[in-house]
């Protein structure tokens, strides 16, 4: 009987230390961070607080405790793995850090392996992925999101180029490389990578040598991505070289704003060191609980170190923690920690790998971590499916005087803005430039306008500008043999346009070419991608494949490709009054002029005396009708309603084509008349002619590749003789050049001109490297050049030749041709036709009800023929006048004896059918 009493209770003494070890009183939590940093003493006081906080309240972890142990790594890597191969000896299961990222890549491998989950707001490098490292959890944003703000505030100020100042280490460097990924997407780029040693190793001399190289550098846009004793040692440096003045512009990442957090008031050299530097700080909503906690900062820290917003971030991490713990216990799951089996072989080593236990519970405890969804200090804290935490933001501060200023904000949801992102998340994300806005910032040198962003590198080089050696058509670029002096329009509108510069232009003119022909301008071009020039001015034409690799200025000069052939002249010949018709004009308008006439011949024939008489004298009439319209002469009267209604139209349309005639005859007789078999580029495209270019212009390859002529079909020429010689000796049927140089060219060779127009458009620029500011400033001065007036005084100066007299070529003035009439021709034919329906059909009509014995028609054996000479002799029958009552009583009363009674039967029959028939006359008349 002891002895089972003696076996239950040890059996269940056994139970309550397994209980005990399942479910243990105190939640073991590690944290690895540099202590002597800013960030890791405001991470320290900040999990302390949490940690007071969580264990004041027994409802967090069901009356569990939570123990923060620390470690501090003091910037070394091999420490910091030894702090946490001491955390998994004592059941952690939680570790806070490491601090930086190249400690994070390798304690993220042993957390991999050992199952402990690994959080850090400090770790933000962006490669740290959540595929390689599944327990590594970044519980602040990462750099990603910084260098994306950064890449959109130097886009927002329209600036091309950077230069980034870096600490030579993981975090540092793959942000840089971010950086680079996020400005290219806005077509802007880093120009120069100064690599420091990491933190804190870096010496003045490494940062004096750096900013020496970047003092003589173009760009004066300066990045600065490190930590705060490696940024304050730079900006240090930079004030004492007088890189903190006028025209320099630095954003430094967040380890300046905690700087200016953290050490407020600053001292006086700190302060005047980061005189108008931007630099980010991780934004979080303003609550009464951030506001309550930041009122005890100074008892919680005993006024050893200022606040900044990562000592949120280490707060509420602390309570992700305490919050996955309760559930993962709540839902059944337990800590427990076991050997890792593959440790057990290795002896004969003073190190105790077998103490080192793998974290049972750790994937549950992971996964309740990434599904935290709660209101910390920091906001609302929630990751997104790619583990990163919903709506990063950054407030945009400018250090000013003793202290700092907010000019604005940037968040993943709507960019730029000067309104706190969490009023904007409500409303549906607007990335438009329209929509980008930040407050006026006060730049280094005290400077309220933004900067330029660049100057000429102060190095003493001369900027090479490439020029064409050409050997035709020197107006435009003209070496003086002898001398070093270039000359010609395009040289004197460069030379205009670098005077409205605001800056000093240091330059020299390269001639490019062999001098024997024109050089090729493609390679010309080209020469600035490989670095040979730093510019190309000229004759320089703006096409697609030469903007895929330089930037253009705009054009100062329009352009073109044209056609020029020669020409005949046409002079004037007895003929000369019919060339404003074409024949099939004058034929149809004369056929209308005889149809109108038979028209209105025959509706008029029965009632109008004008329109009667023999055949011959009708066939007259008609003709003498209808051609005396053409001067609106004709003497005959219209009665009936029809035929007025057809000669009101005709008389329309016979009104616009002789003043259509008047004015084209007019011009064919006072303008001197070129005539050409080619037409424009049409006809040279549809013949197996051979067409003449300029050697080295982009004419070859765009009638080869955009015409599909072939090249057999092309003739290289060199200069204006060449091409008149070419053409004079029809070696080649045209020539096709551009807008320009045609212009020169036909100002001494009037036998020539230009055929149809110009059948491509585009422009003469300047050339610069891509992205390059230059060309932006220079397009510019362009501008100001033409509004002012003196591009075209330089146009006059160099262009404006004597020109052959006034003359036009044949396709100039047109022919009139049927096309531009029909319409008016068919709306009188349809008025002809049916004005004759109408007619014939009243007639029929008037015909039908004629009485048999007027027809003579009632003998069976009256045939067709005779009916149909019979219904011709009816319209042929000549129909008196109605007249008016006042007429018909006069003439009754003349008549003798006034014996009305003495009318006969017939007469008065005729009468009363002259009267039902009044009824369908109107039409007639």
């Amino acid at each position: 009987m002891n002895l089972v009493l003696l076996l239950s209770t040890f059996s269940l003494f056994i139970g309550v230390l397994s209980e005990e070890g399942l479910n243990p009183a105190v939640v073991n939590v590690g944290a690895i961070f540099s202590f002597n940093t800013i960030n890791g003493k405001v991470a320290k006081v900040a999990m302390k607080a949490a940690e007071d906080d969580i264990n004041s309240d027994p409802s967090v972890l069901g009356g569990r405790k939570l123990s923060i142990q620390v470690h501090d790594s003091n910037f070394s890597s091999f420490l910091g793995i030894l702090g946490a191969l001491q955390f998994m000896e004592t059941d952690t299961v939680a570790i806070i850090g490491p601090q930086s990222s190249e400690m994070a890549h390798v304690l993220s491998n042993l957390a991999n392996e050992l199952q402990v989950p690994l959080l850090s707001f400090t770790a933000l490098d962006p490669s740290l992925s959540p595929l390689q490292y599944p327990f590594f959890v970044q519980t602040a944003p990462n750099d990603e999101f910084q260098m994306t703000a950064i890449a959109e505030m130097v886009s927002y100020f329209s600036w091309s180029e950077v230069i980034a100042i870096f600490s030579d280490d993981d975090q540092s460097r793959n942000g840089i490389i971010t950086l680079g990924d996020k400005l290219a997407d806005r077509r802007c780029r880093i120009s120069y990578k100064a690599a420091l040693p990491p933190d804190p190793s870096a010496k003045r001399g490494d940062v004096l040598r750096e900013l020496n190289k970047i003092q003589m550098m173009e760009s004066r846009i300066i990045v600065l991505h490190s930590f705060s004793r490696t940024g304050l040692l730079v900006f240090e440096v930079a004030k004492s070289l007088g890189m903190m003045g006028k025209g320099y512009v630095w954003i430094a990442s967040t380890s300046l704003s905690t700087v200016l957090d953290s050490f407020s008031p600053l001292k006086p050299e700190i302060a005047n060191s980061i005189q108008g530097a931007l630099t980010l700080r991780p934004h979080t909503p303003d609550s009464k609980r951030k506001r309550d906690f930041m009122s005890r900062w100074n008892q919680l820290s005993n006024g050893s170190i200022g606040f900044n917003p990562y000592g949120l971030y280490a707060y509420d991490t602390v309570w992700m923690i305490a919050r996955a713990v309760r559930l993962l216990l709540d839902q059944g799951g337990k800590i427990s920690f076991s050997n890792d089996t593959r440790l057990d072989g290795i002896s004969g080593s003073t190190l105790n790998l077998s103490a080192l236990n793998a974290f049972d519970g750790g994937k549950q405890l992971l996964s309740k971590i990434l599904e935290t969804n709660m209101t910390g200090l920091t906001g609302h804290v929630q990751f997104n499916q790619d583990r990163s935490l919903i709506n990063p933001s950054y407030d945009i501060i400018n250090a000013v005087g003793n202290g700092q200023r907010l000019v604005g904000y940037w968040s993943n949801h709507t960019g730029l803005s000067i309104v706190p992102p969490e009023t904007l998340y409500s409303e549906k994300p607007n990335r438009s430039s329209s929509n980008q806005h930040l407050d006026k910032v006060v730049w280094p040198g005290g400077e309220t306008a933004r900067p330029r962003g660049w100057v000429f590198p102060n190095n003493g080089r001369e900027l090479k500008i490439g020029i064409p050696r050409r050997v035709s058509y020197r107006d435009f670029v003209l070496l003086v043999n002898g001398t070093d002096k270039v000359q010609g329009y395009c040289i004197d509108v460069f030379l205009a346009a670098i005077k409205l510069l605001p800056y000093a232009f240091p330059y020299r003119f390269i001639p490019f070419g062999d001098g024997h022909k024109n050089p090729s301008y493609y390679e010309l071009v080209n020469k600035i991608k490989s670095g040979v020039f730093d510019g190309v001015v000229g004759d320089i034409a703006i096409v697609t494949n030469r903007t895929r690799i330089v930037d253009f200025t705009l054009p100062y000069i329009e352009s073109g490709l044209v056609v020029v052939a020669p020409v005949k002249k046409i002079s004037s010949s007895a003929w000369s009054f019919a060339r404003p018709f074409t024949p099939l004009m004058w034929a149809v308008t004369a056929a209308f002029f005889l149809i109108v006439g038979s028209v209105v011949w025959i509706l008029e024939h029965r009632r109008n005396d004008e329109f009667r008489g023999s055949p011959k004298q009708q066939f007259v009439t008609i003709l003498w009708f209808s051609f005396s319209t053409m001067f609106f002469s004709h003497r005959e009267n219209t009665v009936s309603s029809l035929g007025r209604l057809v000669l009101i139209i005709w008389l329309f349309v016979v009104l616009i084509i002789n003043s259509s005639y008047t004015a084209s005859l007019t011009s064919f007789l006072t303008v001197q008349q070129l005539s050409s078999p080619i037409k424009g580029i049409d006809t040279l495209i549809g013949s197996n002619e051979r067409i003449g270019f300029q050697v080295g212009s982009f004419t070859e390859g765009y009638l080869m590749e955009e015409l599909n002529i072939p090249k057999s079909r092309l003739v290289p020429l060199g200069s204006p003789e060449e091409y008149a010689l070419a053409l004079e000796r029809r070696n080649v049927a045209a020539v096709i050049d551009e807008r320009p140089y045609v212009d020169l060219f036909l100002s001494e060779h009037c036998e020539f001109s230009v055929r149809g127009q110009e059948f491509t458009k585009s422009g003469w620029g300047f050339a610069f490297p891509r992205d390059s500011p230059l060309a932006i400033d220079m397009s510019t001065a362009i501008l100001s050049l033409s509004e002012n007036g003196e591009l075209q005084k330089i146009h006059d100066r160099w262009l404006s030749k004597s020109a052959c007299s006034s003359e036009n070529s044949e396709d100039d003035i047109e022919q009139l041709d049927l096309k531009s009439f029909w319409g008016l021709f068919v709306i009188c034919g349809i008025a002809c036709m049916l004005a004759l329906l109408v007619y014939f059909w009243l007639m029929f009509r008037k015909f039908s009800r004629l009485p048999p014995e007027e027809l003579d028609t009632t003998s069976p054996s009256t045939s067709r023929s005779t009916r149909l000479q019979t219904f011709l002799s009816f319209v042929d029958e000549k129909v008196e006048k109605p007249k008016s009552s006042s007429k018909r009583k006069r003439e009754s009363m003349s008549r003798i004896g006034y014996h009305i009674n003495d009318e006969s039967p017939h007469r008065s029959g005729s009468m009363e059918r002259n009267m039902s028939q009044n009824g369908d006359s109107w039409l007639t008349q």
